[in-house]
């Protein structure tokens, strides 16, 4: 099943067992993604973002929402914290399993030798493999500092 499908039988399991914070927090998606797809459509993508686009797009929301955690508990608003920790959980239900980290530093080396990147020069060939082949199973950020120390 593909992410939009996906994403719209969730919406209504969410509507049919009257879970807000669910359905709230898949609307947002939603809208985030036809966002992304009116872009696209104006890029030449008639049918919009592919479902790696969409896996990356979560992943962005969920560090959005880490970030507006801490700083609401930085602030004191534990209450607010909590909601964002509440639709980070909602999220991660769209996302792959995440790989180990043995398995993130393998995708890396096999990648680098597939692009026989051999300097920092490299590094945006290979994130460029590394976010198409592995969205939503790696933290880009974490992969970024890896294949930084890989070929630097």
């Amino acid at each position: 099943m593909d992410k939009r499908s996906e994403l719209n039988a969730a919406m209504k399991d969410a509507m049919k067992n009257k879970n807000q914070t669910a359905l709230s927090t898949i609307r947002l998606i939603t809208a985030a993604m036809k966002d992304r797809d009116i872009a696209a459509r104006g890029n030449g993508k008639a049918d919009g973002i592919e479902d790696d686009e969409i896996l990356s797009m979560l992943q962005s929301m969920i560090k959005q929402r880490q970030e507006s955690a801490q700083t609401y508990c930085d602030a004191g608003r534990e209450e607010l914290a909590e909601r964002e920790e509440a639709e980070i959980e909602v999220i991660k239900k769209f996302l792959p399993q995440q790989l180990a980290e043995e398995e993130v530093n393998a995708a890396i080396e096999k990648i680098i030798a597939e692009q026989e990147a051999s300097s920092i020069k490299d590094m945006g060939k290979v994130m460029g493999v590394l976010k198409k082949q592995y969205a939503g199973q790696i933290d880009m950020g974490k992969a970024g500092g890896l294949v930084k120390q890989k070929l630097g």
